[in-house]
């Protein structure tokens, strides 16, 4: 938590407050239950985490860089125009499965991937959802 707080100080936007309230849930989910390899994110057996409240990225990018995926210096570039950490998370980083931005589409991109992982894939991998009290109220969560 301190540390996103810290990257939304330094690239003078983010919502740190939305990056506090899901640092327990980032802990958890990062370092006791999810499956994953840092030197190949993208491997297809790896658990899929899809941030729907995108606007607590600097929350999730926290929880990389404390995983080892980036050093902590890279995490303080947030929101400069040179860095590869956006405001909202991009699938253009190769730890992130989809972008987020507006609240109500992560839990239907989760659920997609979810659905297809288990019945068309036949894959073992996880898919977790974060959704924030906004994602209820947009249709696109429906």
């Amino acid at each position: 938590a301190v540390v996103s707080t810290q990257s939304a100080h330094y690239g003078r936007a983010g919502h740190p407050t939305s990056c506090m309230s899901a640092a327990e849930i980032f802990s958890v989910l990062f370092f006791n239950e999810m499956r994953y390899d840092n030197d190949y994110p993208k491997h297809p057996s790896s658990d899929r985490f899809i941030l729907s409240k995108g606007h607590a990225a600097p929350g999730l990018y926290s929880a990389w860089c404390a995983a080892g995926l980036f050093d902590k210096e890279k995490l303080l570039t947030l929101r400069k125009i040179d860095s590869d950490l956006e405001g909202h998370p991009t699938p253009r980083l190769n730890f992130i499965d989809a972008a987020t931005g507006s609240l109500g589409q992560g839990l239907s991109v989760a659920a997609g991937m979810a659905y297809i992982g288990k019945h068309i894939e036949h894959a073992s991998y996880r898919t977790y959802c974060l959704i924030g009290d906004g994602d209820p109220a947009v249709m696109a969560t429906l």
